[in-house]
């Protein structure tokens, strides 16, 4: 299986810079998974598609301003940090950029000195580990000093910092959002609750994997850096009943994709607990816990496209990925949306 196999072209006008004012009003492919076809659709409308018995579960994880523009001690020079993983307290490991100077001892700079960060280690993939010192508390700090971490393909400057955050994020530690929960509001959430489908937390902090593209040309040669997620009792009890009644589980992002079948037994049962998870779906994945899927649309060659291939066919996706751009969607993080059935 060769990553080219996942490729599309895709025009750059499409790709979207800015969140609609209107989470819910985006638009929805709707793709039956069985036959191909598809439907268009406006988001607000996942309710038509929802069943009283279903479960729909979400990823409540929080992004935090990640993304930290400080300068070298000796020399004044710019130096950027993007915040993967708290290893300790005040060590996080980072992704520093430019990195060729960001030797071990290097001192950071980080808003007149509120922040100072000292490079301990440098890990074999070019990661940094670095230990902050500060005076009050870290995540006050981080909030005044540092942005958003949008990907790379938005050039726009975000105005609100609160549209690159589910309405339902509460645990801190996420480099990136789960985007497909971005299309939900409280009001749309309410009245799916209503219908009677019961809404289930999961989490797991989006990491370095979002930044990563695959430079394998074979799929299998490619690895996943791993992602802390966590499953409570009670998530896992009303997941594991749903599928018991012949109802649906439906995965708001290929994060709560992740999570659910990194929790599932050969069994098909999902347990209580946390941990980290590195594991890759790409088609030939038998699913254990995801009936259907809402999502985004990924870029080509990622592992988020072999991700939704696995649950739906390669060429479903691939086609619908071609009416989607027929039909002029927007893509990637503030872009449209999909539905998998």
């Amino acid at each position: 299986m060769q990553v080219k196999d996942f490729y599309y072209e895709l025009p750059q006008e499409l790709i979207a810079q800015d969140p609609l004012k209107d989470r819910a009003s985006s638009r929805l492919l709707v793709l039956d998974k069985r036959t191909g076809a598809v439907e268009h659709r406006v988001f607000r409308d996942v309710v038509s598609y929802l069943e009283k018995g279903d479960c729909l579960v979400i990823n409540d994880t929080k992004v935090i301003p990640a993304r930290l523009i400080g300068s070298r001690e000796e020399t004044g020079a710019r130096i950027e940090l993007l915040l993967l993983k708290r290893r300790e307290d005040d060590i996080w490991e980072t992704l520093v950029k430019p990195g060729k100077k960001a030797r071990k001892g290097t001192v950071i700079v980080f808003g007149g000195g509120l922040l100072k960060g000292t490079i301990l280690d440098v890990a074999e993939d070019g990661n940094r580990l670095i230990q902050f010192s500060y005076e009050g508390i870290f995540e006050e700090i981080l909030d005044r000093l540092g942005q958003m971490p949008l990907p790379p393909y938005i050039t726009h400057r975000l105005e609100d910092k609160n549209r690159y955050q589910t309405v339902y994020a509460k645990n801190e530690g996420s480099a990136a959002a789960p985007t497909a929960g971005l299309h939900f509001t409280e009001e749309l959430l309410r009245e799916i609750s209503d219908l009677g489908v019961r809404i289930v937390r999961v989490t797991l902090h989006v990491g370095l994997g979002t930044f990563r593209p695959v430079k394998t040309e074979n799929v299998l040669d490619h690895h996943m850096h791993s992602e802390y997620y966590s499953v409570s009792e009670e998530a896992a009890r009303v997941i594991n009943e749903t599928r018991e009644q012949g109802k649906r589980v439906f995965c708001v992002g290929t994060t709560s994709c992740r999570t659910l079948e990194s929790a599932a037994g050969a069994d098909g049962a999902v347990r209580e607990g946390s941990g980290w998870t590195d594991i890759f779906i790409y088609p030939g994945y038998q699913f254990k816990a995801t009936d259907c899927l809402i999502t985004n649309f990924h870029l080509p060659e990622s592992t988020l496209v072999m991700l939704v291939s696995a649950l739906a066919g390669r060429e479903h996706i691939l086609d619908a990925y071609q009416e989607a751009i027929r039909e002029r969607y927007r893509f990637f993080s503030f872009g449209d949306a999909m539905m998998i059935l």
